[in-house]
Formats: structure tokens, C-alpha cells, sequence
């Protein structure tokens, strides 16, 4: 039970006499959280309260706590991510979870159908100012295909060669959100929200010289974006980013649906 059409099912069923109160009461049992040993409990609840699961975040977890979390939460989602997972954590992981996928780029690794297909309108283009900021790219990248979006990456078109993004203007014209990924000084969002309709949204990496301060420079540039439609998640939170453009464009799909209606 967790999203809103299997829970509305499920009461409907119940309505109808085809589920026993009990049975009901046995799948509802587990819907605000369900613990995983002594040290975890998972949120079922969210996908409801938001639209979007629980996502593990991997870091200071053992492989095997994060094994045991990803089997029990596959038994209510059909998608299971677990963020900032190192090559050597998936080989400890891939033993103990079958059909476990890695995406080595992003560091990500998850249980998923082996065909999603994108559940939602729009497009999310997805823009890295060079090549070493792609693991946040990508993180954003894969979090939003494994959600559900249909995704268009544009990969190293930082502003010390302009041409590189201005020759791609057709990524930024499709779009129906923009996610810009750059380090360095983190000026590639004010540039591509001077040329794009839709909302941008910026995250500063923490690729940089010594006075890029860990990725604070390019976050205080993009703060002070002189281009107005620019909003800004912390630091190499790639992942934020996605969930971030996942609401806007869930949330222009329901206002059309509520047009449409009235």
C-alpha cells in the first residue's frame, strides 16, 4: 500500500465485500512504517504524503543493513534505490539482493523493472558544465528515469567553450525542466536560464580550485544568478535536484487534469 491507486483499490474491494476486514487490517498494518530490526523504519507512507519512496542513502550503512532494508521495502515497490553506493559496497551488495542494478556513474544502485518506461509527461533536460561534474549529472539523471521522467542529457558544455551549449540549443528548447550540474565558478545556470522558458534548477559540485571552497564559489554564483528562474539545491545533491524537478512537472500535470475537469 503504497501509493494512492493500490490503497483506493483496497478500500474499494473492501466496500464491494471482496476483502474481509482482517485481510484489509493485515495490508494496512505496515502503512505508516515497518521496522528493519533494531535499526531501521521505513516511511510507506511517503509515496502517499509526496509521490515519491523512501530512497536509501547509503553511507554509513553496512551491506548488510542496506540488503535487508531493499528486501523488505521491495515487497511494497516496484522501484528500490539506494544513493552514494561505492563499486565496492555493490560487489558486498549484489550477493545478498537479486536483480540488483548499478548505475556506476551515478552511484546508485536499485531493484527495477528491466524496461521503465517513463510514467509522466515532460521532459527533464539535464546539462553538466564539464566532465568531472557528471557524477552528480548523472545521480540527478538516473533518479529521474528510475522515477518515473523521461530524461535528455547534454554532458560538458561549460561556459569556457560556449559554442558547446549554444550548438545544443534544441536540449534547452525541449525541456520541460532544466536541471544545470557545474563546479569551477558555476556560472553555466545563469547562462542557460537567459536562454530557456522553463524553470532551472542548479546544483553547484564541489569540482574545483582551492578558492572553489568545496563547491560554496559556485553556490553562492548560482544564489546570485542575475537570471531570474534559477532555484538552487545544496552542494552535488544531484538527487534533490530530480526529485525537485519531478514535483514540477507533477504538479503541471495535475493542474491540467484539474483544468481539463472543470
Amino acid at each position: 500500500m503504497t501509493n494512492d491507486e493500490s490503497l483506493r483499490s483496497l478500500l474499494q474491494a473492501v466496500a464491494n465485500g471482496n476483502v474481509s476486514l482482517d485481510a484489509a487490517l493485515d495490508e494496512l498494518k505496515y502503512l505508516a512504517y515497518e521496522p528493519v530490526g533494531e535499526f531501521a523504519k521505513i516511511d510507506n507512507h511517503r509515496a502517499i504524503r509526496t509521490g515519491f519512496p523512501e530512497v536509501i542513502w547509503g553511507p554509513g550503512k553496512t551491506p548488510s543493513q542496506i540488503a535487508q532494508i531493499m528486501e523488505t521495502m521491495r515487497l511494497r515497490n516496484s522501484v528500490v534505490m539506494a544513493t552514494r553506493i561505492e563499486p565496492e559496497i555493490y560487489a558486498a551488495l549484489q550477493p545478498k539482493v537479486r536483480d540488483l542494478r548499478y548505475y556506476e556513474s551515478a552511484r546508485i544502485c536499485a531493484i527495477a523493472p528491466p524496461n521503465l518506461e517513463p510514467r509522466y509527461p515532460g521532459t527533464i533536460g539535464i546539462l553538466s558544465a564539464g566532465t568531472a561534474d557528471l557524477p552528480v549529472a548523472e545521480e540527478a539523471a538516473v533518479t529521474a528515469e528510475l522515477s518515473g521522467f523521461r530524461v535528455q542529457r547534454l554532458w560538458d558544455v561549460g561556459v569556457a567553450g560556449i559554442h558547446r551549449l549554444l550548438s545544443n540549443r534544441h536540449v534547452i528548447a525541449n525541456a520541460s525542466v532544466l536541471i544545470v550540474v557545474a563546479g569551477m565558478e558555476g556560472a553555466l545556470p545563469s547562462v542557460v536560464a537567459g536562454l530557456a522558458d522553463c524553470p532551472v534548477i542548479a546544483v553547484p559540485t564541489s569540482i574545483g580550485y582551492g578558492a572553489s571552497f568545496g563547491g560554496l564559489a559556485p553556490l553562492l554564483t548560482m544564489l546570485n544568478s542575475c537570471a531570474a528562474g534559477v532555484g538552487v539545491v545544496n552542494i552535488d545533491n544531484g538527487f534533490g535536484a530530480a526529485v525537485l524537478a519531478g514535483q514540477i512537472l507533477r504538479t503541471a500535470e495535475k493542474l491540467r487534469m484539474a483544468s481539463s475537469d472543470s
